[in-house]
């Protein structure tokens, strides 16, 4: 195996790379192209992927106290993920570990099995596995790459983890002899033990699945301490034989095509039908949002006109712990696309419903909750959430974009007694369920059907209330309700927002400023000077009458902000709030983590999409002009 003794090539290659939580990305295509479907790895990411396996390695044996820690390595279905993933075996067999090749997993099924092994809180030495590394760049281009790592509590690191060992890699890529370090790392692997790790690679899928099953099946039944959590999975089932439902699925040659959905699916009683079920079989843009989720609701009005019972679909992404929605829409008779917030705010109804149903959510006399619950999320989620759970009488959290921040934030919050069921990245449309720690179509899905098959039933427990008739009652809109709902009706019941996409043109830009402190610093100059300016037509218009700043660091939110560049390189959230200082907008902005774009998003109360407009043209406006002034050096003045 030749491979490149080029420094700059090197260098290059790593200012390419971003470093995060979230993952280790970049361009690893051969040829460099970011819709690459080259199959070959390029000489200097080779040497970035043995320093990233060594640090790895040397992180799992200084926690497990062994020289030979077992890991599991796992990939999704991008061109380059094989010759990935072998040059990762080879380095780990060369540091003395135990590699386990499950090939192609969704994320969400490889850290259900490294679950199965323990707490992750001290991961277990040798014979089970102590971590895992899942190769993905999730939702980004097809030529992309990267590296997830984790342990066994079924989630990725979390932020001060990761940062250990991204420090780790650098300092091994400042090394004088990084290079030569890399190619005897890959050079080394005992011939003999690679065979038996390529050997064994379907007994470890297998085991995969068959984990990944159990948790799901556990997941969605729920495992409260309420009576009623005992018999949710009956009457799912249940309810699916009395009022038959089909899922349609587009699974875009993703991870999913090789994971448990179908099967998981139709042993509820649904009926699935999938395109684009082939591994590898990627015919469209890998983020399912937007333009990316037409062929799904096509095939789902196809489905539908031959068997009404076919009337939700879902597209996930390349990794499969995504997926955003298409229903059928009894008001227009046809299908349509949900947005992502719709996705999330539906799912929210749906798992709190959940908790009061099993009876892990109770209410005094006077309608007050008398369990901790919350609901955490990320930054940009919009404000429909809060609604949602202000009509549950539980508390909304919220943390920086990014899943570890989120479910980092939600295990500091049941340390505290909280009950946190549903979390997730609103902005996003994937939900995590507990005890789940990452996205999961399936989880998506099942919380929609949830929501359409646990109806009321007068005479079962002197009259239980199904989950949406819950909703309706909660949130003072018991008159919505009628036994023969739809999906369409659920839909109409939750609180009117219009939301930027994350995904949309205009919540997309190109800046200069690489110091994103001193780029909010240079905004809030801008916003100040605006604000003066603009207030009173606000008013006028929108009934806005003052405003809150807010930073999102990690975990850490802080209100009331004086300065807005200590957000530094976080979210900065502006709520706006209407006539009796109820928040009823917001603008937000952060530079991705994952992708070289900063993201801008407006969030409206009420369907009226004029100020969600005005919003983010307003936004994109100050963030462009504080750029212009932060890259020219000007001082801010406040």
């Amino acid at each position: 195996m030749a491979i490149m003794h080029d420094e700059a090539l090197l260098d290059r290659a790593l200012e390419g790379m971003i470093l995060s939580p979230s993952g280790w990305r970049g361009i690893f295509a051969a040829d460099g192209g970011e819709e690459s479907r080259s199959p070959e790895v390029d000489d200097a990411h080779r040497i970035i992927l043995a320093a990233g396996a060594s640090v790895f390695a040397e992180y799992l044996k200084d926690i497990c106290g062994s020289a030979s820690p077992a890991l599991i390595i796992g990939m999704d279905t991008r061109p380059t993920g094989q010759a990935i993933a072998d040059i990762l075996i080879r380095v780990f067999l060369a540091e003395g570990c135990e590699p386990r090749f499950a090939s192609v997993t969704a994320a969400p099924e490889i850290m259900a099995y490294a679950a199965s092994f323990g707490s992750g809180e001290k991961p277990s030495a040798g014979g089970s596995p102590a971590g895992f590394v899942f190769i993905s760049a999730s939702h980004n281009p097809i030529g992309h790459n990267g590296l997830k790592f984790g342990l066994t509590d079924g989630g990725v690191l979390p932020g001060s983890e990761a940062s250990v060992l991204i420090e780790a890699f650098r300092d091994r890529m400042a090394a004088p002899d990084r290079i030569s370090r890399g190619l005897a790392l890959i050079a080394r692997a005992d011939t003999a033990a690679l065979t038996r790790v390529y050997t064994g690679a379907s007994a470890v899928k297998e085991a995969a699945l068959s984990a990944y099953r159990r948790f799901t099946r556990e997941l969605v039944s729920g495992g409260g301490s309420g009576a009623g959590a005992s018999s949710l999975w009956d009457a799912v089932t249940r309810g699916i034989g009395e009022h038959p439902l089909g899922i349609a699925a587009d699974l875009n040659g993703s991870a999913r095509t090789l994971s448990i959905d179908a099967d998981f699916c139709r042993s509820l009683g649904l009926r699935f039908e999938a395109i684009n079920d082939k591994p590898r079989q990627i015919v469209h843009r890998i983020v399912p949002e937007g333009e990316s989720l037409e062929p799904c609701r096509v095939f789902l009005e196809t489905l539908h006109r031959r068997d009404p019972a076919f009337v939700l679909g879902y597209v996930p992404d390349c990794d499969g712990d995504r997926g955003n929605l298409v229903i059928w829409d009894e008001g227009t008779g046809a299908a349509r696309s949900l947005e992502a917030q719709e996705v999330f705010a539906l799912a929210c109804v749906s798992e709190l419903a959940h908790l009061v149903w099993t009876g892990d959510l109770r209410y005094d006399n006077s309608g007050n909750a008398l369990n901790k619950v919350g609901v955490v999320v990320n930054d940009p989620t919009s404000m429909r959430v809060d609604r949602i759970a202000g009509a549950f009488d539980v508390t909304v959290f919220r943390a920086e974009v990014g899943e570890a921040n989120v479910v980092s934030l939600a295990r500091k919050l049941r340390e505290r007694g909280y009950t946190i069921r549903i979390l997730g990245e609103g902005s996003a449309g994937g939900i995590i369920t507990h005890p789940s720690a990452v996205r999961d179509p399936m989880d998506t899905v099942m919380a929609l059907i949830k929501l359409l098959t646990l109806k009321s039933v007068p005479g079962e427990a002197g009259g239980r209330k199904g989950f949406f008739e819950l909703w309706c009652d909660l949130s003072d809109q018991a008159e919505l309700y009628r036994p023969d709902f739809s999906l369409a009706d659920i839909i109409a019941s939750l609180p009117a927002f219009v939301t930027t996409g994350a995904y949309t043109p205009e919540a997309l830009l190109r800046v200069r400023t690489g110091n994103h402190g001193l780029l909010k610093e240079r905004y809030q100059e801008v916003f100040l000077r605006e604000w003066e300016a603009r207030r009173e037509g606000l008013k006028a218009r929108y009934g806005i009458t003052g405003w809150e700043a807010a930073a999102y660091n990690g975990i850490e939110e802080r209100r009331n902000l004086a300065r807005f560049g200590e957000a530094r390189q976080g979210g900065l959230r502006i709520i706006f709030a209407g006539k009796t200082d109820r928040p009823i907008a917001a603008i937000w902005m952060r530079g991705s983590r994952t992708e070289p774009v900063f993201r801008i998003m407006a969030d409206a109360e009420g369907p009226d999409k004029r100020l969600e407009r005005d919003l983010i043209e307003w936004q994109r406006r100050m963030v462009l002009e504080a750029d212009q002034a932060a890259a020219g050096g000007e001082s801010p003045q406040y």
